[in-house]
């Protein structure tokens, strides 16, 4: 009744007043964009969408090749949906986890791995645990160059990749054999001989001979110290001594270069004087082999000439010889002739 009362009591100029107001209220409030708005809320809703089917997909084969293996040991901590990881990478993972049908001993796991993964006939799947958690993924190792790609063989419905136990299994395998009846017994046998082989070694004797070798270390020690600055010295005696070395390896070094450079120089000039001497004796050999025609003449004319001339004179020379010694007994009869012996008695 009072709002009824002011509405009738207001004046032309209040509802004026009263209606700019609601004019500017209506002008500051903001427009709501509603393409913007429902276009926003349909494609969130198809990304969710995608999302909810990508993660529900349970077939991705077009990019993925499947594989089998058999585990005859526990896979607790494993699912589907494991990480397999092939030396440390993943790769794929577990579709499936189930018991063997014709052998209940054996856990069958159906793998599916990148299409690509070099999966050889000596690749080996190892279950794996995942720290303290729990959690354990398949990790494949080995696979060398030379083996062959891994095959679907008679009777497989996939490929069967080999398993091999895991650390866990090994180490439980190892404890239990040792906690055996057989295994115990066997380690306090040996506990037993190692005890008597070490009471075997600390005996009177060893003892003894133990404690003199203490004493000479002991004795060696303190001599080394008496000898301290001896020993230093001598240290830096090496020391200089490998400084001076070093030195005079750096003087080789830099004297080395010169010296086979001039020695290379030297076999170059024996090199050319060589082929000067080769060329010399080759026109030598020429010359001679021109010659050798005239040589030959030579040979056979002139040498028999020449060989009676020298005896014709020799005998000259013994002929003048003869001479000069009957000049040198009677020099007269270089002018007055030789004398006529006288006649004999009875001549």
């Amino acid at each position: 009744m009072l709002r009824r009362r002011c509405t009738v009591n207001s004046t032309p100029r209040t509802r004026a007043l009263v209606n700019d107001e609601r004019r500017n209220t209506e002008q500051m409030e903001p427009k709501v964009n509603y393409i913007v708005v429902g276009s926003f809320v349909a494609l969130l809703s198809a990304a969710i969408l995608s999302g909810i089917l990508w993660l529900g997909k349970s077939d991705y084969r077009g990019s993925y090749d499947r594989y089998e293996a058999y585990m005859t040991e526990s896979v607790a901590g494993l699912s589907v949906d494991s990480s397999v990881k092939y030396r440390g990478v993943d790769v794929g993972r577990v579709k499936a986890i189930a018991l063997r049908a014709d052998n209940p001993e054996e856990v069958v796991l159906t793998l599916d791995i990148v299409r690509g993964t070099p999966v050889k006939t000596d690749t080996i799947a190892m279950l794996e645990t995942q720290g303290l958690t729990g959690l354990a993924t398949i990790n494949l190792t080995g696979g060398s160059r030379e083996a062959p790609v891994l095959q679907t063989q008679a009777g497989q419905t996939y490929p069967v990749i080999k398993t091999g136990p895991s650390l866990f299994s090994r180490l439980d395998k190892t404890a239990s054999r040792l906690l055996s009846e057989e295994g115990l017994g066997q380690l306090l046998a040996d506990l037993d001989l190692a005890a008597k082989g070490v009471a075997n070694v600390l005996n009177d004797d060893n003892r003894t001979m133990l404690t003199k070798t203490i004493k000479d270390l002991s004795d060696v020690a303190q001599i080394l110290a008496g000898h301290k600055v001896q020993i230093e010295h001598s240290l830096t005696g090496a020391a200089k001594s490998a400084e001076n070395l070093t030195k005079l390896t750096a003087s080789l070094n830099a004297q080395v270069p010169p010296l086979l450079t001039e020695i290379n120089k030297s076999v170059k000039a024996m090199d050319v004087a060589t082929e000067e001497l080769a060329k010399t004796t080759k026109t030598v050999g020429t010359m001679v082999n021109e010659a050798r025609p005239e040589l030959q003449q030579f040979t056979k004319r002139t040498l028999p000439e020449a060989g009676q001339l020298v005896t014709e004179l020799r005998q000259l020379t013994s002929t003048l010889t003869r001479v000069a010694r009957e000049l040198e007994r009677e020099p007269s009869s270089l002018v007055f002739g030789r004398k006529t012996p006288s006649r004999g008695p009875g001549e």
